[in-house]
């Protein structure tokens, strides 16, 4: 049996040493479409910081690893799939066959239509090489402007100031990160950062970019024009599915799976930023481009590759933690809240702590946080339980803070 599995990502990596554990004979080939070992996009940051070299944002830090585990890795990317021969076309024009294919291809860093996005010193932060440039030009005293105030541009937040640049963020949005924080969350975190010495300039839009000398101007749609000596896209990623036109794989917003992250295509499946998996707050299919979710995808679609669709996967718990220079924020499921749900909120903007638990009837549906930190694995647990919470609904309401107490005393209840 041939296992071939295309993208080097977490999910990818995740599901080729769970096909090894389950199948020791098994031929597996990584496809990776890049030169670089398999690495994260989450250790990028320490990378910029100088916390860590390249080699430490590999996924397995053992050179030989792969090789010990009989995985193939292919560096040339996929550009075409023939399910009908069950063959991939490789961009070198090399065609490999398979018995079993994962498509775990990830996303990609997209950038906004605006003329200069192209230029010199103009970067994405997604990749190694986007990094290598971003160090590059990140030198202490110097201008950078941000675009993008999501979870990608406030993960190198703290990455760059440590650098020592003047930094500017711009963020079309009404507040910072507005897919995992409300208003009073992303007005707290604009405050944080700005305390932190950055400018951030919310509801405001970058319209070009022009080279002048040896730096840049970006002009504003209702503001003044910035100087910098270099910018950074993080508005956003797309999945990659190009690829797969005239595949006869379904594909929408990414590729479409079932419970068992099968594509239409028996003997293909889909996994991590790609795949259209189904959400367990509220049973939609949709792109969850986490990492959590990335990892959860690959062991399961691994199993069901080996074990013939044994294993169900009954949804992707939404769930965001993020350092934005020392101030931890979190989001988890239905953080927005529910129709005709009800909230309990804690604020102390002293402080810059903040509680909004989200509830639907006697259930924990959501929460999002600000300077909390010590109650993660709880939330996950009483949010993926659907733990009926009974007389601490009441409790929580009156005091976010209890939730511990009410995991455990909820949980000790219906066990």
């Amino acid at each position: 049996m041939h296992y071939m599995i295309v993208g080097a990502g977490p999910s990818g990596v995740i599901a080729c040493e769970t096909i090894r554990k389950m199948d020791k004979n098994a031929k597996i080939s990584l496809i990776s479409g890049q030169c670089e070992p398999p690495y994260s996009r989450m250790a990028i940051p320490y990378f910029l910081e100088e916390k860590i070299a390249e080699k430490g944002t590999y996924l397995r830090h053992d050179e030989n690893y792969f090789s010990d585990q009989n995985i193939g890795i292919v560096s040339q990317a996929v550009t075409q799939v023939d399910s009908s021969n069950d063959n991939v076309i490789l961009a070198n024009g090399e065609v490999l066959s398979y018995d079993k294919l994962l498509l775990a291809t990830g996303a990609t860093a997209i950038s906004p239509p605006i003329a200069g996005i192209d230029l010199n010193n103009v970067h994405n932060c997604w990749t190694l090489e986007d990094a290598r440039n971003i160090a590059a030009k990140a030198v202490p005293g110097s201008s950078v402007v941000l675009m993008g105030a999501g979870f990608i541009g406030c993960i190198i937040l703290q990455s760059l100031l440590k650098r020592g640049v003047k930094l500017t963020v711009v963020e079309m949005g009404v507040r910072m990160v507005p897919r995992m924080m409300d208003d009073v969350a992303g007005a707290l975190l604009k405050s944080w950062c700005e305390s932190k010495g950055v400018t951030i300039m919310t509801s405001q839009q970058v319209t070009s970019i022009n080279a002048v000398n040896e730096g840049l101007i970006v002009d504003l749609k209702d503001a003044n024009s910035l100087n910098a000596d270099l910018v950074i896209c993080a508005t956003g990623v797309k999945s990659n599915i190009d690829f797969l036109e005239n595949s006869g794989i379904n594909i929408d917003q990414g590729i479409v799976v079932n419970e068992f992250l099968q594509t239409n295509i028996n003997n293909i499946y889909a996994s991590g930023d790609v795949a259209q998996g189904l959400d367990f707050s509220d049973q939609s299919q949709h792109v969850q481009a986490i990492q959590p979710t990335a990892v959860e995808h690959g062991r399961i679609a691994a199993i069901n590759m080996v074990n013939n669709n044994c294993c169900i996967h009954r949804g992707s718990v939404n769930m965001n933690i993020l350092d934005t220079m020392g101030l931890i924020s979190t989001s988890f499921g239905q953080w927005m809240g529910v129709p005709d749900g009800e909230q309990s909120i804690l604020l102390d903007k002293d402080n810059y702590l903040y509680i909004n638990l989200q509830f639907d009837g006697d259930y924990l549906v959501g929460v999002s946080s600000l300077g909390h930190t010590q109650n993660i694995g709880v939330v996950r647990g009483l949010i993926r339980g659907k733990v009926k919470l009974g007389v601490w609904k009441k409790r929580l309401m009156n005091n976010p803070n209890r939730l511990m107490e009410a995991y455990l005393a909820s949980s000790l209840s219906q066990a």
